[in-house]
């Protein structure tokens, strides 16, 4: 597996990338790519990381899975490159934002700008077979991104964790940090649960509002 943009995290995640467990889960994620389509590229798998190193995270977005449709996915979770559809959870995220923040929905779905300014954008699982959601879920990456969670407790600056949905619930107690830490908790922004909660929950500014009340800058949510 390539594991070229971990390089800047590889000083906080070395108990994880030296685990069998994580030898297991590059052969097993490898195999599945000899075999079938696989999204993200293999290039943009590690994406989150390398556009967010460690050192200037502020915020963590939990997605689930990556889009399993061609052209959608690139390794941030919730975001699609320019030029493809916007998918209906990030329309609902735009929304919230709108509301929250005042920032007109935006025209393309590239997260990119939020990743740079310390967003880590990321999925429990990072990898997922062309059509299929959830194909790789049980491949073992929800053990690796709980240690990346847990890894970040070791950062001294504030960091906001947004937990939409159940699943991003999950790493809630993996989160506890003797540093300035804030974890916001709403229903995920699909379709299905985001008026269960996530409208009305004003994360951007709740965000923001942390970081300045601890002496850190805030995020510009415009992308």
């Amino acid at each position: 597996m390539n594991t070229a943009g971990l390089s800047r995290w590889e000083p906080l995640l070395t108990p994880l990338l030296e685990d069998a467990r994580f030898a297991a889960l590059s052969d097993r994620v490898d195999a599945a790519r000899a075999a079938a389509v696989v999204y993200p590229p293999k290039a943009l798998q590690f994406s989150a990381f390398a556009l967010t190193p460690p050192e200037e995270v502020r915020a963590v977005i939990l997605g689930q899975d990556p889009y399993h449709e061609e052209g959608q996915a690139q390794g941030l979770a919730f975001s699609v490159p320019r030029g493809v559809k916007i998918p209906p959870s990030l329309r609902n995220i735009y929304q919230e934002r709108q509301q929250d923040m005042g920032i007109p929905p935006s025209s393309h779905g590239d997260l990119t700008a939020w990743a740079q300014q310390g967003v880590l954008l990321l999925n429990t699982v990072l990898t997922v077979e062309q059509g299929r959601a959830n194909a790789h879920s049980k491949f073992g990456w929800q053990w690796f991104t709980d240690g990346v969670v847990s890894a970040l407790t070791e950062l001294e600056q504030p960091i906001v964790f947004l937990l939409w949905g159940a699943q991003a619930w999950k790493k809630e107690p993996l989160t506890a940090s003797p540093y300035p830490r804030l974890v916001v908790k709403s229903a995920h922004p699909s379709p299905l649960s985001a008026y269960r909660g996530f409208f009305g929950s004003r994360p951007f500014s709740q965000v923001n509002d942390f970081l300045t009340a601890h002496g850190a800058v805030e995020i510009d949510w415009h992308n």
